[in-house]
């Protein structure tokens, strides 16, 4: 059995959308709050070396708090974007699901989940 860790903002459409889909597929999950507790810098850490080729896919870049940072992530070290991040849980891409605490899925996407999950 998957051990799946789901990072979730309950005003987030896409997170409800994601949750229910969870639900209906009868896949456990443990349920985090991602403002209140964003991932660990180890899964940040993971998001880093699974998205290299595109950083920005880990950011939540529509949100009000990316837009608010005026910063060129693209200019920021290693370090300097897990501080970020780990500081901010809205500037994560959400819903930020963990399988196994080795693989990451980022935003919802049916086909990934059921690829990833299933």
């Amino acid at each position: 059995m998957k051990r799946v860790i789901f990072y979730s903002y309950p005003k987030c459409s896409t997170c409800r959308k994601a949750s229910n889909w969870l639900e209906l597929n009868n896949i456990n999950y443990q349920l985090i709050d991602i403002v209140k507790e964003p991932p660990s810098k180890k899964f940040l850490e993971l998001a880093l070396i699974q998205f290299s080729l595109d950083i920005k896919k880990i950011f939540n870049t529509r949100g009000k708090s990316y837009k608010l940072i005026d910063i060129d992530i693209l200019e920021l070290t290693k370090k300097e974007i897990l501080e970020l991040l780990s500081n901010d849980g809205k500037l994560i891409k959400r819903p930020f699901l963990v399988i196994n605490e080795s693989k990451l899925v980022l935003g919802f996407n049916e086909s990934e989940y059921i690829s990833k999950l299933k």
